[in-house]
C-alpha cells in the first residue's frame, strides 16, 4: 500500500511500569494519528494476573498489515515482553486490529481484521476514542465499559 489509510492498533500492559511501557510503545509507532484514553481492566485469561492498562491508536499510515505486525513485535521486543503462556501476564502486547481495506488470512500470525476484537470490551471500548465508526451501531459503551469492570484511568499525556 503506498496511499495513506487508517489503521488502529490496540497496546496493553499488566506487568511493570505499565504507563510507561504504553507511552515508549506509542512513541516509536510511526504515523500516530490519535491516541485513546487508557483504561484498567481485568484480564480474560484464567492465569492468576493483575489488571491491564489498555488502550487504542489510530494511525494513517502507508505500512501495511504485515509490516504493521513488524512494528508490534518491535515495540514488545523493546519491552522486553516474553511470550510462555497464552493470554497470560506481559510488559506490553501490540496488536494489528484493523487496516482500511485490508484483510488478511495468515494464521497463526497475522490475521486482520482481527477475529477477536468485536468480542473484547477491553478493545471496543478504546476504540470507540479513536475509530467509533468501526464499531456496531447498537454498542453501548457506558453498560460495556460498566458490566466488564472497566475503568477510565485517564488521557496518556495527563499521566
Amino acid at each position: 500500500m503506498t496511499d495513506r489509510h487508517r489503521a488502529f492498533l490496540a497496546l496493553g500492559s499488566n506487568i511493570g511500569e505499565r504507563i510507561e511501557h504504553l507511552r515508549t510503545a506509542i512513541d516509536a509507532i510511526p504515523d500516530v494519528d490519535a491516541v485513546s484514553a487508557v483504561y484498567e481492566t481485568p484480564p480474560i485469561s484464567e492465569v492468576e494476573q493483575d489488571r491491564f492498562l489498555n488502550m487504542v491508536v489510530r494511525l494513517q499510515t502507508t505500512l501495511d498489515a504485515r509490516a504493521l505486525l513488524r512494528v508490534c513485535r518491535e515495540r514488545e521486543a523493546e519491552a522486553q515482553r516474553v511470550r510462555v503462556v497464552r493470554w497470560g501476564p506481559r510488559t506490553l502486547d501490540v496488536d494489528v486490529l484493523w487496516v482500511d481495506g485490508e484483510t488478511v488470512d495468515d494464521p497463526p500470525d497475522l490475521l486482520v481484521p482481527h477475529p477477536r476484537m468485536f468480542e473484547r470490551s477491553f478493545v471496543l471500548v478504546p476504540l470507540a476514542d479513536v475509530g467509533a465508526d468501526l464499531l456496531p451501531d447498537d454498542f453501548d459503551v457506558a453498560s460495556v465499559a460498566a458490566a466488564d469492570e472497566i475503568v477510565r484511568i485517564g488521557e496518556l499525556s495527563e499521566l
